[in-house]
């Protein structure tokens, strides 16, 4: 199946139903952000540490990248930053239009797959913002390749990706207050559903998702042409019964450097 095509439809009907990721920061927030009081999260909860970014946002090409949703990119517009927010849902991407016009702010909206940048050029971005979102692509690494490919050198990558500790236990079970261990990784959703359920499960049309390796995660980016310079982890704040053990997401600061470990 096409699950490009049918996770843009899952995000859009995510919209309609008023969904905590696709609601968009209110006019206080751009205020503020207009001030130099600003923030954003790429992952639940934790916002990302304002070292991560560059002292001055002004000017700056930013790509918030699957980034849709009216959360990040108005709060870096306002902020004086010249951004692209690029997603696969159109209705995600209206949410961001609809702040633009409502705060007077000027950004970008583009639509399109994470995995394929090419509608920009090489070398156009100094920073990427990429929430957690590449659960939603089989294959992380063109994520992480085209990401590269579009940032300057030195540029920087801010990503929030899931822990995939997360996926390992049986959600029916956990919703009990059990913790079974059930989901090898890698993995996706429609793998954890008996074949009977399937077909029922994407006519629902939900999200498919998939669990990616640390490796593909961490690994993928280094490959990429990327040095690692900032991490953390965050967690559901508390929400899931996951949270009294571990942190189940993770958020990484890049560098794009031309010369990898690899050239010495």
């Amino acid at each position: 199946m096409d699950i490009t095509r049918h996770n843009k439809h899952a995000w859009d009907k995510k919209v309609e139903e008023g969904s905590r990721y696709t609601q968009s920061v209110d006019s206080e927030v751009i205020k503020k952000s207009k001030t130099g009081e600003w923030e954003i999260i790429v992952t639940t909860e934790k916002s990302v540490p304002r070292h991560w970014f560059p002292k001055s946002l002004d000017g700056l090409k930013i790509l918030c990248l699957a980034s849709g949703g009216g959360q990040q990119g108005p709060v870096l517009a306002a902020a004086g930053a010249d951004v692209t927010v690029f997603d696969l849902s159109k209705k995600q991407l209206e949410q961001d239009e609809k702040v633009a016009k409502r705060e007077g702010l000027t950004l970008k909206t583009v639509q399109g797959d994470m995995s394929d940048l090419s509608e920009f050029e090489d070398e156009y971005f100094d920073l990427i913002v990429h929430p957690v979102s590449n659960l939603f692509v089989k294959d992380v690494r063109p994520v992480w390749n085209e990401a590269s490919r579009v940032l300057k050198n030195n540029g920087i990558l801010i990503a929030g990706f899931t822990n995939p500790l997360l996926w390992i236990f049986d959600e029916n079970q956990e919703n009990k207050g059990i913790l079974d261990v059930k989901h090898p990784i890698p993995s996706s959703t429609l793998d954890y559903l008996p074949k009977d359920d399937v077909q029922d499960y994407i006519n629902s049309n939900q999200t498919i998702e998939f669990a990616h390796t640390l490796e593909e995660q961490i690994q993928g980016q280094i490959d990429a042409g990327f040095v690692i310079s900032g991490f953390y982890e965050d967690d559901f704040g508390g929400k899931r019964i996951l949270d009294k053990y571990i942190k189940t997401f993770v958020a990484t600061r890049a560098i794009k450097v031309k010369e990898t470990l690899r050239d010495f």
